[in-house]
């Protein structure tokens, strides 16, 4: 550390160059020796040279097939970059027809659904209709009905009546078919008669 010390003090120092100097012949270390420049140049140059033919071709063609790599990847990432743009300019129209046939399809399925609750609307007024027409054949049936029973118990009644009142029993065919008759008479609408 001391050794240190006194190597770094500007005293110290420029007195163990004046040592030195004084060593080396009188020859300062700043001034020009035209022998020591002649060989640095040579060796200058013989480094130069050794590395313009060892060193340089290698390092540049290094570089230059690093440059190419490069200019390969970037051109490689621009295409694969336009092929994914590619595909999802695909996948957005893909998705899009998607939607569309979705679309589509729910309303066919809306439009089948109304067709099939209109079509069971018709069925049923059909059935309502077919319904109702039955019951009124049924109704002018059971009337027709009633209306003959009606006019053979009134024909009884009549006969029953009269016998009391003739104090004879009319039964025969003949005085049912005067009393039916007349009573086919009155039944009638005035309209008809």
């Amino acid at each position: 550390m001391a050794a240190a010390a006194l190597l770094t003090s500007p005293a110290l120092l420029s007195a163990v160059q004046e040592e030195e100097h004084a060593d080396a012949g009188g020859a300062s270390l700043f001034t020009p020796d035209l022998g020591l420049s002649v060989w640095t140049i040579v060796v200058f140059l013989v480094v130069l040279f050794v590395l313009g033919k060892y060193a340089w071709k290698p390092m540049l063609a290094a570089l230059d097939a690093r440059e190419q790599g490069i200019v390969g990847s970037i051109a490689s990432a621009s295409q694969m970059r336009e092929e994914a743009e590619k595909l999802l300019e695909e996948h957005r129209r893909q998705l899009a027809d998607a939607r569309r046939q979705a679309q589509e399809i729910v309303a066919s399925g809306r439009e089948a659904g109304e067709t099939l609750r209109k079509d069971i609307e018709a069925k049923a007024r059909e059935e309502g209709d077919r319904m109702l027409e039955r019951a009124r054949v049924e109704i002018h049936r059971e009337r027709d009905q009633a209306m003959d029973t009606l006019r053979k118990e009134s024909v009884d009644l009549a006969l029953t009546v009269a016998s009391k009142i003739l104090h004879e029993k009319l039964d025969g065919p003949a005085d049912r078919a005067l009393v039916e008759e007349y009573l086919a008479e009155v039944g009638r609408p005035a309209a008809e008669a």
